[in-house]
């Protein structure tokens, strides 16, 4: 089992045939994912060549995300494509009705997340992102660009804000590996949330225990300790990215920006630990806390 993606997936790439799209689509072939095509509205009707376990792929460019589905049965979009035509790629998949949409690209406009955000609600269409590294399912499927050769397939789920906090914490418990990890994306809107990756993990019965990486700014984590004191029955274990930021400064990501005491590393760490979350001060001490769940279950 797994949440939101499987060896079933059918994985389209929106921007195929540009720079970005074309390396993270071989990177994505030879980690299994069943890629069937992409959209480029220019380069309709031509093909792009890859190689999968060894044999050459033609892989079909389609004019429109609809048309790509209709011929394909893609159920999953991979965006990769410049933030001025992020939006319109978004509406334009969520349109057709994909059922999971994975947007890669860092830098877009706040404002443009905020409608397609909206533009979302009664759809159909999950979407993981923007500025996010994507999801994966360790030996089965890859939306993204998480190196597929950090962890193998195991008991953990991971929900992180942060892309390279997530390759370091598979990394760290690559001994015991992963159901699904999942990067949701550091900017102050996003698709999919720590919630919503926690309720898709308790509901999942591959995953045994589960690791949530947050960062100082906003209310998330402290929201995410709410719904898990109240929703989650798995063991939790947690860890802050920032306890060495200075106040009131902005930190990489859009949305780590510290105001008084709420979004402080040390609030959150407060408000998981009073959840029942067992939270780390660096990342090795959180694998460590997983380690040690994990022995006694």
């Amino acid at each position: 089992m797994s949440i939101y993606l499987n060896k079933d997936s059918k994985i389209i790439v929106q921007g195929i045939t540009g720079g970005m799209g074309a390396k993270h689509t071989a990177l994505m072939l030879d980690a299994g994912s069943n890629i069937v095509g992409g959209v480029n509205a220019r380069k309709a009707g031509t093909t792009v060549t890859h190689t999968k376990a060894g044999a050459e792929v033609e892989l079909p460019v389609y004019g429109t995300v609809a048309e790509a589905m209709a011929e394909t049965g893609a159920d999953v979009s991979v965006v990769f494509v410049p933030p001025a035509f992020t939006k319109d790629a978004c509406v334009e998949a969520i349109d057709a009705g994909i059922g999971l949409l994975v947007v890669i690209t860092e830098g877009v406009p706040v404002q443009d997340t905020a409608e397609v955000w909206s533009y979302l609600q009664g759809k159909q269409t999950r979407m993981i992102g923007p500025n996010c590294p994507g999801i994966i399912t360790p030996e089965e499927s890859l939306a993204g660009i998480t190196p597929h050769t950090i962890a193998g397939k195991g008991p953990i789920g991971l929900v992180s804000k942060s892309g390279t906090l997530t390759y370091q914490m598979m990394y760290e418990l690559s001994d015991y590996g992963f159901s699904t990890a999942i990067g949701i994306g550091g900017d102050p809107i996003v698709g999919t949330t720590h919630i919503d990756a926690l309720e898709a993990f308790e509901n999942d019965p591959e995953t045994k225990a589960i690791v949530m990486i947050g960062e100082i700014g906003g209310d998330a984590e402290e929201r995410a300790a709410a719904y898990i004191k109240e929703h989650v029955t798995k063991p939790v274990v947690g860890y802050v990215a920032g306890f060495t930021a200075p106040e009131g400064k902005t930190m990489g990501h859009a949305g780590a920006i510290v105001s008084g005491s709420s979004g402080t590393a040390e609030a959150k760490k407060e408000a998981l630990e009073a959840a029942g979350v067992k939270v780390g001060k660096t990342p090795s001490e959180t694998a460590e806390l997983m380690r040690e769940i994990l022995k006694a279950l």
